[in-house]
């Protein structure tokens, strides 16, 4: 996803944000847990005193995301978090990009903002289909999963392509999203989980490094070479992780439902979801990881937004190249895909279908 620049000042007034730890209360709708965690070392062990649900229903939180305004302004939204592997319930506001919900995070549970790999939505799990992109829906609960163990593995690249489909977080951060069975890392599954933060290839760091970048870098490994891959797992505390999944659940996504978009001018606003926009992603984010072997809703939302008013697939080629997607140098076949998969989609030709190649 797109590096969002800093918010501007006028947004980062004090009294526009609210966050920090909700007390527990005997009455209380939002699920808590108490937890004891090191402030020097975030990622550390953590004592759970209560029990957490396996994932948190948004349904009793509805009432809870805005505040009203009397003077007719906008009413601010706030989100309810956790961390993933064990904490109390915080409040999280005022952030317009992925940067500053981390920040905001990190500034709630006292822990440093660079700890943090990526958050899902509803679930503690690491679960690759609740991950947090480039919107949140305004009854979301956002579990925030940071650093843990660490680990370094010795891979001989043994074809061509490893199976890997990376992603990243939007603050630095690739990390691995899906693994085909069978591939060359299928086979390393109780060393290379899915979660994985890509840390180091070899002696490089890959902080700051985009996923089509790490892509790029193992693509270009030859067969047959030994590479050494250091890489951090997510703080899972023996948390299960959900099995990969292709598109949302049925009933995921309503008309009319609304979200907080994450846009790559650095500014966020509130829109009510498009069933259509949303399989339209699906589709394009489906043949980035088939062609790249890359998973980028905020990549896919732009491609949509560039191919909305076109009515042919040269209109769209050429509003690609004269935009900034036109770095990525996609082949006029990728192009004609692209095309292909969003004019179904408008004429509403989509069939629920996996779109399986090489990746990775």
């Amino acid at each position: 996803m797109p590096i969002f620049p800093p918010r501007r000042k006028s947004q980062t007034k004090k009294d526009e944000s609210v966050s920090g730890i909700i007390p527990s209360s005997s009455d209380s709708a939002i699920p808590t847990t108490t937890a004891t965690t090191s402030s020097a070392n975030p990622s550390s062990s953590t004592t759970t005193t209560s029990s957490r649900p396996q994932s948190y229903s948004s349904s009793n939180n509805s009432q809870r995301s805005t505040t009203s305004s009397s003077n007719g302004e906008t009413p601010k939204l706030i989100f309810h978090c956790q961390l993933a592997h064990g904490s109390p319930t915080g409040l999280i506001s005022g952030f317009s990009n992925v940067r500053e919900l981390y920040q905001k995070i990190a500034d709630c549970f006292e822990i440093p903002a660079s700890t943090i790999l990526f958050c899902t939505l509803n679930t503690h799990k690491i679960d690759m289909s609740q991950l947090l992109g480039g919107q949140i829906g305004l009854t979301d609960f956002i579990f925030a999963h940071v650093k843990g163990q660490p680990k370094e593995i010795d891979i001989v690249k043994s074809e061509p392509a490893l199976g890997l489909t990376i992603t990243d977080n939007g603050a630095g951060y690739a990390f691995i999203k899906r693994v085909k069975d069978g591939s060359v890392i299928d086979r390393l599954k109780t060393l290379v989980k899915i979660g994985d933060h890509i840390e180091k290839i070899n002696d490089k760091s890959l902080i700051g490094t985009r996923h089509f970048e790490v892509a790029k870098m193992l693509k270009e490994l030859p067969v047959g070479a030994t590479f050494t891959m250091r890489l951090v797992e997510p703080n899972t505390f023996g948390f299960h992780v959900e099995p990969a999944k292709r598109g949302r659940k049925p009933g995921d996504v309503k008309s009319g439902t609304k979200t907080l978009r994450f846009k790559a001018d650095g500014k966020a606003s509130v829109e009510d979801v498009d069933d259509t926009m949303v399989k339209a992603i699906d589709r394009i984010n489906s043949l980035l990881e088939t062609f790249m072997g890359i998973h980028d809703s905020d990549l896919a939302q732009q491609i949509w937004d560039l191919a909305q008013d076109k009515k042919n697939p040269s209109d769209f080629a050429m509003a690609i190249d004269e935009s900034e997607i036109g770095a990525f140098n996609f082949t006029d076949e990728f192009i004609f895909d692209l095309w292909a998969g969003i004019d179904d989609i408008k004429a509403g030709r989509i069939k629920e279908e996996d779109y399986e190649g090489e990746r990775l």
